[in-house]
């Protein structure tokens, strides 16, 4: 007989394992002393803690592995089990790599917004936008809609999505229940389908302005923008963007008055 401290040294297995495993009626002790309360364990239950370990690091449960030593005694009587068990496995990883990738997003678009603060001055600066590929759904209503409108785009091109979301705004002035704006991605590649155009968004240069605060107070940046395009006499082009670098994220509403939106008005040559 081996003392629980001597079979782990031999099986591998911590004793606070052992006496897990015990509790578990999984592996019980060949012998308890009654007036110590000290387990003893034979040498036949060296292959049983083996097969134990082996069926745990094959991501067995405990409940598994009881009715597989009871039951079995061959890699031919637990086919069946060990087939199942690869299915599961496969479907694990799958649901691994979807929520990696959706840690990568949320990663990814916080860093960018950190760099996006480390540089921003919040003054209205002049600048060239890139054409892009987009998908966006044209809507009507409060701006607030156009959670909907994101999450229909997120739904049917998921991991083609490439840059920040931002809305289009058609008006030319603020409408409360009956705006004109579309909410759009940039993709990869795609194309269009239901609700959802994928076309090439036209870039050019644009007067643009980092807003840091609430959407609500978007107004005061508004009126700095127009401003400065006013004393440029410059023309613009419909539609206006608003370019979402940070805002409530997939796992925290975060703190309004940390949000950043930049507001992008293409100028006409």
């Amino acid at each position: 007989m081996f003392s629980i401290g001597e079979f782990s040294k031999i099986t591998g297995l911590t004793v606070k394992t052992l006496r897990f495993y015990h509790e578990q009626g999984v592996l019980d002790p060949s012998y308890i002393d009654g007036q110590t309360g000290y387990r003893y364990y034979a040498d036949s239950k060296i292959e049983t803690a083996r097969v134990i370990a082996l069926l745990r690091q094959l991501d067995f449960t405990l409940a598994d592995i009881t009715g597989i030593l009871e039951n079995n005694h061959d890699e031919a009587d637990i086919l069946d089990l060990l087939e199942r068990q690869k299915q599961a496995i496969g479907n694990k990883l799958q649901e691994y790599r979807a929520i990696s990738s959706s840690l990568d997003q949320i990663i990814i678009k916080e860093r960018e917004a950190r760099e996006v603060m480390k540089h921003a001055t919040f003054e209205v600066e002049e600048k060239s936008v890139d054409s892009m590929l987009i998908a966006g759904v044209r809507m009507k209503g409060r701006y607030s809609d156009c959670a909907k409108g994101f999450a229909q785009i997120g739904r049917h091109f998921g991991r083609q999505i490439c840059d920040k979301p931002f809305l289009l705004h058609y008006d030319t002035e603020y409408k409360e229940t009956d705006a004109d704006f579309e909410a759009c991605m940039p993709i990869r590649k795609g194309t269009s389908k239901d609700e959802i155009s994928v076309r090439v968004l036209p870039g050019g240069r644009c007067v643009a302005l980092l807003h840091k605060g609430p959407y609500e107070e978007l107004g005061q940046s508004y009126a700095r923008i127009l401003s400065y395009i006013q004393q440029k006499e410059f023309e613009i082009e419909i539609p206006s963007r608003e370019v979402y670098i940070k805002g409530p994220g997939m796992i925290f509403k975060g703190n309004p008055k940390k949000y950043l939106t930049e507001i992008q008005m293409l100028i006409k040559e």
